[in-house]
C-alpha cells in the first residue's frame, strides 16, 4: 500500500470537482504517478446536491473503479463524502449519513464560519452517538480557527480528528491558510492530510504540498498522515 488520498472530488459530475470521466481518469493517473494507491471519493454533501446520497456515491464509485480498471490505472477508489455541517445535520436519517467507505465508522465534515457556531458541539455529539468518529476537513481554511487557532484544542477535546489540506502547504507564505497549516502540522495536530483535489489543473500544486510537508516534519511523519492513519479508515491497522 502506498499513499491514500482521504479527500478528493474525483467522481465526475457530482459537484464542483471533476466534470467528466476523462478528467477523473487523468486525475487518478496523476495520483498514481505521485505515489498513491488508494483514494476516497468525497463529493460535497450539501442540500443543493440532493442526489449525493450514500447509495448514489457508492454506485458512482463502482463505475469509476471499472473505468480505471479498463485503463489499467492502479488506483483503488472508495466511497465517502464531505458533509457540510449545518444546524439541520442532526435531522439526517442515520442510514443516510455519508461515511468513509460507507462503513459507518468515520465521517468527514466541513464548516465555513467566522466563529464556532453553537450547533457545532451538539452536532458532533449526535454523530458520535451513532458510533462515528468525526473528522474536520481543512480547519486551516476556516476563519474562526484562523483567528483563534486555540480552537483546535477545544475541537480536539471533543474527540474530533483534523485533516489538513495539501494545497494550503503551497499557498503564499504570508497567507493565513499557509501559516496555520504549517503551524498545525509542526505541532502534530493532524490525523491525516488530503489533497482535496477538484479539477485536473489544481492537482500538481496539491502534490507539491507533499514535498513541503516532508521538508517541515520529515518522511516518517508524512507517511503516518498519508498512509498509516488513512489505512484506519479502511479498517487496516
Amino acid at each position: 500500500m502506498n499513499r491514500i488520498d482521504v479527500h478528493s472530488h474525483l467522481l465526475p459530475g457530482l459537484d464542483d470537482g471533476c466534470q467528466t470521466m476523462e478528467e477523473s481518469i487523468e486525475c487518478a493517473r496523476l495520483l498514481v504517478k505521485s505515489g498513491y494507491s488508494h483514494a476516497f471519493c468525497t463529493p460535497h454533501v450539501w442540500p443543493n446536491l440532493p442526489d449525493n446520497s450514500p447509495q448514489e456515491i457508492a454506485q458512482r464509485t463502482v463505475e469509476l473503479q471499472m473505468a480505471l480498471n479498463m485503463e489499467r490505472i492502479e488506483l483503488k477508489v472508495f466511497p465517502g463524502g464531505e458533509i457540510n455541517l449545518r444546524p439541520d445535520t442532526i435531522e439526517t436519517p442515520p442510514d443516510q449519513m455519508v461515511t468513509y467507505g460507507m462503513n459507518g465508522h468515520y465521517c468527514l465534515i466541513d464548516l465555513w464560519a467566522q466563529t464556532l457556531p453553537d450547533f457545532f458541539e451538539p452536532s458532533v455529539r449526535w454523530m458520535q452517538s451513532l458510533g462515528l468518529t468525526v473528522v474536520l476537513a481543512h480547519p486551516e481554511r476556516m476563519r474562526a480557527i484562523q483567528d483563534q487557532p486555540e480552537l483546535v484544542d477545544e475541537i480536539g477535546a471533543m474527540g474530533v480528528l483534523l485533516q489538513g489540506n495539501l494545497h494550503c502547504l503551497v499557498d503564499p507564505p504570508d497567507s493565513m491558510t499557509r501559516i496555520r497549516v504549517e503551524e498545525f502540522l509542526c505541532d502534530d495536530r493532524y490525523f491525516m492530510l488530503g489533497s482535496d483535489l477538484h479539477r485536473l489543473q489544481s492537482l500538481p500544486p496539491r502534490m507539491a504540498g507533499i514535498q513541503r510537508a516532508i521538508e517541515l516534519v520529515g518522511e516518517d511523519a508524512v507517511d503516518r498522515l498519508t498512509m498509516e492513519n488513512p489505512a484506519k479508515l479502511l479498517g487496516i491497522k
